[in-house]
């Protein structure tokens, strides 16, 4: 596919596997297409899963609407204009509900109408502050998916797996909120914003470490006694050629598709399995969007590669 001389000749490519029947003549459609396709596979799975597994496919289907909430949230406070179709590109009725909400509602409206669709206090407060802080409302939201995953009830025998994957999520993506933020310059104290609570390996005190050092190759210092320091250190030559953070949350992104594979052989008789296909299938749709991007663009299969994340051997 990444050959594809044009997106005809991607979208035929991809058709021939059977689990595939993309749609659309131009870049937006085709990765509308892939999405819809991953919602479909993830409805699929829930069908021939345990009843006690709804709830949380819900939140997998919520964790994926919430950029949604947030991007509509901060133009709403920014007073900027919104696209009435940004409400049906959300997953979940009760998402395009509350999305439909943000958008006719006045700003002082807000707080009331998260507290109704159960925002954490931490949220309706950061939304009713009267100088509102976007940095903070992007924590708070990210938070509040975290809580969804901790508080979520699935069957006793899969609470490990499930525990084990969420804090792994949790580091994944305070390592990447601090390297992001380093890299654009943010100054220690919007950096401790950042924070999204106590992950697998990385505790308040070590984030903490990390917000008080200057450059992304000291953060990346401070990991060392993790696991995740190894792939940045591997993939910091590469970081200092492109002088892109995006190099190193690839690698994270393909560490934790490791790492979901060993919670998934860790647990094989319960919804091990269930959270590597949905975080791989996640990812292999991630990838495919970014080949039609760059198929649409006629960029070469060696730049487009850069951008694909791969587990990590």
């Amino acid at each position: 596919m990444l050959e594809s001389k044009n997106l005809s000749m991607f979208k035929d490519s991809l058709n021939t596997s059977k689990d595939y029947n993309a749609e659309g003549e131009d870049t937006y459609d085709l990765q509308r297409s892939l999405d819809d396709h991953f919602i479909q596979t993830i409805e699929m799975m829930r069908k021939d899963s345990s009843k006690k597994l709804n709830d949380f496919y819900d939140v997998y289907l919520e964790k994926l609407d919430i950029y949604l909430v947030k991007n509509l949230l901060k133009r709403k406070i920014e007073g900027k204009k919104i696209e009435e179709a940004k409400v049906e590109e959300a997953i979940l009725p009760i998402t395009r509900e509350l999305l439909q909400k943000i958008m006719d509602a006045e700003v002082e409206d807000l707080p009331e109408i998260l507290k109704n669709y159960g925002f954490e206090k931490e949220v309706i407060d950061a939304i009713s502050d009267e100088n509102v802080d976007l940095l903070t409302i992007d924590t708070v939201i990210d938070k509040h998916v975290i809580n969804k995953f901790k508080q979520v009830r699935v069957p006793y025998k899969c609470e490990q797996a499930k525990h084990k994957f969420v804090n792994s999520m949790i580091d994944i993506l305070n390592v990447k909120n601090i390297l992001r933020a380093k890299q654009l310059g943010y100054d220690e104290v919007s950096c401790k914003k950042l924070f999204l609570g106590d992950g697998r390996e990385i505790a308040s005190w070590k984030f903490k470490e990390m917000t008080e050092v200057d450059q992304v190759s000291q953060v990346i210092s401070s990991l060392e006694g993790t696991s995740y320091y190894g792939v940045l250190k591997d993939a910091i030559e590469q970081y200092d050629k492109e002088g892109s953070v995006q190099v190193l949350e690839n690698a994270l992104d393909g560490l934790f598709l490791k790492i979901v594979k060993d919670i998934s052989m860790e647990n094989y008789i319960n919804i091990g399995p269930t959270i590597r296909f949905l975080v791989s299938k996640e990812f292999e749709i991630k990838n495919l969007k970014i080949i039609v991007k760059g198929v649409g663009e006629n960029l070469s299969s060696d730049v487009i590669k850069n951008f694909l994340i791969k587990e990590v051997s």
